[in-house]
């Protein structure tokens, strides 16, 4: 059974940074993954994703801001997320599709149940 177990979110301060992490079982971290996110009362969005050869994508509120990676030894991918602001409040979800070509946000079929991340002014 594919299993995608986040951590990493917290509280932090404007400016802050964090890293979260996505342990990955039963799907290989050489598949099309993402992180989406979530805030109270709006639509769940996309905010990076990496395909099997390690090219990405970053929505433009988070361009030059966060990082998506992955480690293959570990079966791991990350989040790193620097200059974090109030509006970056939400949960972050990973997600992973079969295959290995990424479709913009598009035809995840696997989904962690989240982590929390709150930005504080």
């Amino acid at each position: 059974q594919v299993q995608l177990v986040e951590s990493g979110g917290g509280s932090v301060q404007a400016g802050g940074s964090l890293r979260l992490s996505c342990a990955v079982e039963y799907v290989s971290s050489g598949n099309c993954m993402a992180w989406f996110r979530q805030a109270p009362g709006k639509e769940r969005e996309g905010v990076a994703t990496i395909d099997f050869r390690g090219a990405t994508t970053y929505a433009d509120s988070v361009k030059g801001r966060f990082i998506i990676s992955k480690e293959y030894a570990k079966n791991t991918l990350y989040l790193q997320m620097n200059s974090l602001k109030p509006e970056d409040t939400a949960m972050y979800y990973c997600a992973a599709r079969s295959g290995g070509v990424c479709y913009r946000w598009d035809r995840f079929e696997y989904w962690g149940q989240g982590t929390q991340v709150t930005v504080s002014s």
